[in-house]
């Protein structure tokens, strides 16, 4: 008899599944986000066809998407997204303009269309966040001056990507001129909103009741997600709603405490999402999209090592940790994914072009974490030498 696809069964197989790949991704010293894609292509509609309606966790694999972005606001505090921009804006300027041509480029040369070519331009711009800070040891990421460039150009990275999540958002709809006036309004409506909120409302409950922690979990929650409502009330996503709620709370003490206590809940959602991201991987395009893949993969994988270490380099840092940094963001990004999930849905791209992009990205994955641990101080290096936390 065959199972019944309830939203229980459907979470029972992606955890187990996802427990024993993270433990051989582990073993092998890879990252989980490669074992959470491959788990859908196996479990999917194109593998075994255990989960053949992906539709059905489609929803629940986006709050984890709303959760990161809110995440990344938090993070962005007034005084450290100023020193970021001051000393790592240029470099990141220059080698998001170098890695889009490539991308541009590379997809142009094999025949895919300008448009398609732009929006793949785009993913290669990025480096992944979770792969960059997951690999980074917590002295390092805190303490040392590698870790400070690093989440620098990081979050420099982001907050272009937020940009381009905003104007695919805009795009989705751009024949309207009446939309676009009414999405132009809202961005202001909803850092007002956000602000007076705060100020008045949050900043005071969280002083009053700050000691007692399970009322902030609940209270950050229902803020993340209320904004992440009234966004897509107002035209937007529910993503650039999250990210404005994280924002206005960055400058609040308590803001890296919420931003810890959630991670947890984010990760919960984002196995989630990756696994769709996976399950929706067409092999019937497999042999048609392999060469471009493997190519535009490799291209990035030694393009952004070398650039980012010259660059590096130019603006003093020396050649060892220039380097070091250079390997550790030689990847493209989950910001890449949602990228090309977002042209996909509003028909910038076509299905075949999105398994390309998602393919190249895959790739960049396996290769820089195999790169990262066999050389850099991480918590899952290939030597004890090497294995720091």
């Amino acid at each position: 008899m065959a199972p019944t696809y309830t939203i229980t069964y459907v979470i029972f197989l992606i955890f187990a599944g996802t427990a024993i790949l993270s433990t051989m991704a582990l073993f092998t010293r890879q990252s989980l986000l490669v074992a959470y894609i491959a788990l859908g292509a196996i479990l999917g509609p194109w593998g075994l066809k255990l989960v053949n309606n992906t539709e059905i966790i489609k929803q629940t694999g986006e709050i984890g998407i709303i959760f990161l972005l809110f995440l990344l606001g938090l993070h962005l505090q007034p005084q450290n997204l100023f020193h970021s921009l001051r000393k790592m804006s240029l470099l990141t300027v220059i080698t998001s303009i170098i890695f889009f041509m490539a991308g541009f480029l590379t997809c142009y040369l094999f025949g895919y269309s300008y448009n398609e070519s732009l929006i793949i331009g785009i993913t290669a711009m990025f480096s992944s966040t979770i792969i960059g800070i997951k690999l980074l040891p917590t002295t390092t990421l805190h303490h040392q001056h590698t870790g400070e460039l690093v989440i620098s150009i990081l979050l420099l990275q982001d907050i272009i990507a937020i940009a381009v999540l905003m104007s695919l958002e805009i795009l989705s709809d751009s024949t309207q001129t009446l939309h676009l006036e009414w999405v132009a309004s809202s961005f202001p409506i909803l850092f007002i909103v956000a602000y007076v909120f705060q100020r008045y409302v949050l900043s005071k409950l969280l002083e009053r009741f700050d000691k007692i922690h399970e009322y902030i979990f609940i209270l950050s929650i229902g803020w993340c997600l209320c904004m992440a409502e009234l966004s897509h009330y107002l035209g937007l996503s529910e993503e650039i709603g999250a990210f404005i709620a994280g924002v206005a709370l960055a400058s609040n003490p308590i803001a890296f405490y919420i931003a810890e206590s959630l991670k947890p809940l984010r990760d919960f959602f984002l196995v989630i999402f990756f696994f769709t991201i996976g399950a929706g991987f067409n092999f019937d395009y497999f042999s048609s999209v392999f060469l471009p893949a493997c190519t535009l993969a490799f291209i990035l994988l030694a393009l952004k090592p070398l650039a980012f270490s010259w660059l590096l380099q130019q603006a003093g840092e020396v050649k060892t940790v220039s380097k070091e940094i250079g390997v550790r963001l030689g990847q493209m990004s989950e910001f890449s994914l949602l990228v090309i999930y977002m042209a996909l849905e509003t028909g910038l791209i076509s299905p075949r072009t999105s398994y390309m992009g998602e393919a190249a990205i895959i790739i960049t994955f396996i290769v820089s974490c195999y790169w990262t641990v066999m050389r850099y101080p991480t918590p899952l290096a290939s030597t004890e030498k090497l294995r720091r936390d």
